[in-house]
């Protein structure tokens, strides 16, 4: 096992793989902006250490990262989500220096993080895609000619990335023209490649992703699916498992394409492989995240296996301790991701000092942030401040749970999707467990929610007028 882990991230994540870490006995080493000074991973961590220049450069300088994991003593580098966690370079540049990249090769994060090729590697491997194209689309008149052979509506989809970014829908020639256009550029300035490709578009499909582990003696398995229908633009909002619209059948035969697309792509580490599901119940390749997801907690609390600790020892060498069958879920858990963002104002970010913090709590209860009172949110980063996960015997149970724990979360001072996420928790078609992807879209009344006055907005409104009374 490793003696000395660095965690190249910030934040949540940061906090989350220390936390591991420690109950692995692993010292960990933060990095940390001037901006983060007062961020929770660097209190937590064993050591911590500034980068810079700036509040995000430091954060993406794989050389000066390795250089200090070097001068430091450090064994392996954990690179969280986001930032380099699927940067090809990164892993590279640790195996040169002698250092354990905690995640899969620099060749799965090549192939897997190229679109077009991914697609390719699934057909072989027989797992069910889109139509669409396979190759990079630069000609106009070629996508015409091929959006009219695949059928509208279609996508187009940027090669080099995900997350929504480099992705436009398409109805009719006139949008596909502007879409193409408009693609290339969103995919350039996010990945720095501009191709992109088509693929058709399902109306109103299921999100479902599912959790692989794969160690480095030939071990795959799945533990179990999550739903991420509930989005805005193409951003997970809410999570779940297990999913309410499979049943046994659709999740074996999901669950085995997921092994098998791990497989074809000689995965190692926790992965996530990610499907649509259309209203027949046909399930197509959407992409394979090559890393730990914000949204795992979900599945450790159904499963009851840490895939943090799981990742770090199969990065470490050590064989799964698990078969297929030995995983079981018990119950639901859910996940509402609180960002600091005024749904009133178009989800505006909302930044500044954190006044009062009171977290829920309670049985079936998890709070997974990196924010406290008195806290400063910064403009530079990320809006996620806080997951909030609960867990439940049944559905039912845990959507009550997840109306109470809302309720109890009271975060003042910045503006939070709180409010937001309360009206989605009580909307009966949620509660019934009818959504989709396009759920949030036929959903206005959401924002149509009231914010109530806390005392200590009174007193702050008070001793503003005071003040502007004074002329202070």
């Amino acid at each position: 096992m490793f003696k000395k882990l660095l965690v190249a991230n910030r934040g949540e994540i940061a906090t989350r793989v220390i936390r591991a870490c420690m109950e692995l006995d692993i010292e960990t080493v933060a990095i940390y902006s001037e901006e983060d000074t007062t961020s929770l991973h660097v209190k937590k961590a064993d050591e911590a250490y500034m980068v810079g220049p700036g509040p995000i450069q430091g954060y993406l300088n794989i050389h000066r990262i390795v250089d200090l994991a070097i001068k430091v003593g450090v064994d392996a580098i954990h690179p969280g989500y986001g930032f380099l966690s699927e940067n090809p370079k990164f892993p590279l540049l640790c195996e040169k220096k002698g250092i354990t990249f905690i995640g899969p090769s620099s060749k799965t994060i090549s192939e897997m993080g190229h679109k077009i090729q991914a697609r390719e590697m699934m057909i072989k491997a027989g797992v069910p895609v889109l139509p669409g194209t396979d190759h990079a689309i630069s000609d106009t008149d070629e996508a015409i000619k091929l959006a009219e052979e695949i059928g509208y509506p279609i996508m187009v989809k940027a090669a080099g990335g995900g997350g929504g970014r480099g992705l436009r829908v398409a109805r009719d020639q006139k949008e596909l023209i502007a879409a193409l256009e408009t693609a290339k550029k969103e995919a350039a300035a996010a990945f720095g490649v501009s191709e992109v490709f088509l693929e058709k578009f399902l109306d109103k499909p299921h999100h479902i992703e599912f959790q692989i582990l794969a160690d480095t003696h030939g071990n795959i398995i799945h533990l179990g699916e999550r739903d991420c229908s509930i989005q805005r633009r193409h951003q997970k909002l809410v999570e779940i498992t297990p999913s309410l619209m499979l049943d046994e059948d659709l999740r074996a035969h999901m669950g085995e394409a997921a092994v098998n697309a791990a497989r074809a792509a000689n995965y190692v580490s926790a992965g996530t492989v990610e499907f649509l599901v259309d209203n027949d119940r046909n399930f197509y390749f959407l992409e394979m995240n090559t890393r730990i997801q914000v949204e795992h907690p979900v599945t450790e609390e159904v499963t009851g296996i840490d895939l943090l600790k799981e990742q770090i020892e199969i990065a470490a060498g050590k064989e799964l301790a698990y078969k297929q069958e030995d995983i079981r879920i018990n119950g639901y858990a859910m996940e509402c991701r609180i960002c600091a963002e005024d749904p009133k104002k178009s989800f505006m970010p909302s930044f500044g000092r954190v006044t009062s913090y009171y977290s829920p709590g309670g049985i079936g209860v998890r709070i997974d942030g990196a924010i406290y009172k008195d806290y400063v949110v910064s403009s530079c980063y990320d809006s996620l401040i806080v997951k909030l996960i609960v867990s439940g015997g049944t559905w039912d149970e845990t959507v009550k749970r997840m109306q109470r724990s809302l309720d109890e979360f009271k975060i003042r001072g910045i503006k939070t999707t709180i409010p937001f996420l309360e009206m989605i928790m009580h909307d009966p078609d949620f509660m019934a467990g009818k959504f989709d992807t396009g759920y949030i879209d036929r959903k206005p009344e959401l924002m149509e929610y009231q914010e109530g006055w806390e005392p200590s907005d009174l007193v702050a409104s008070i001793a503003a007028a005071i003040a502007a009374h004074h002329g202070l």
